[in-house]
């Protein structure tokens, strides 16, 4: 049985994406703790792992944890491309055609990850097509997403 938020009493940790342009990063949950770090990528996959009143620990691919507020998070599930170029491919196998390469850091929308699947349907701007689940951060290995 998973954790599960005291607030909210949802899986923690669980993927989340920032709702802005700019999100601080605290070392407390409350404005009066300082700001270690400011995000200033609008969509980027983060991990809750804790949660108080409308504060969120976060915890982001480089394992940076701190306090954000929980209105500068979207349920949203998103994807960032890691290690190193990636080819998005037209369906879930080694053998499909490429649909583009893509850059690390390119950040996207998961649209979709079969339980038991090693491929995610993604989006990045207009292009669809799939990825290879260890090629991505911002959902568990075992995890299903519809």
């Amino acid at each position: 049985m998973p954790d599960v938020g005291a607030v909210t009493g949802l899986p923690t940790p669980r993927f989340v994406a920032l709702r802005a342009d700019e999100v601080n990063l605290r070392v407390g949950p409350d404005t009066r703790f300082p700001i270690e770090w400011t995000y200033q990528r609008r969509d980027l996959p983060v991990e809750v792992v804790r949660e108080y009143n409308q504060w969120r620990r976060i915890r982001d691919i480089d394992g940076t944890e701190g306090w954000v507020h929980q209105s500068t998070l979207a349920g949203r599930r998103t994807m960032l491309v890691r290690g190193e170029q990636r080819t998005l491919r037209r369906g879930d196998s080694a053998d499909s055609g490429v649909v583009a390469h893509l850059q690390a850091g390119v950040v996207g929308r998961i649209r979709k990850c079969a339980a038991g699947s090693a491929w995610c349907e993604v989006q990045v701007g207009d292009l669809r097509g799939w990825l290879r689940r260890n090629e991505i951060w911002g959902v568990k290995a075992d995890e299903e997403i519809n």
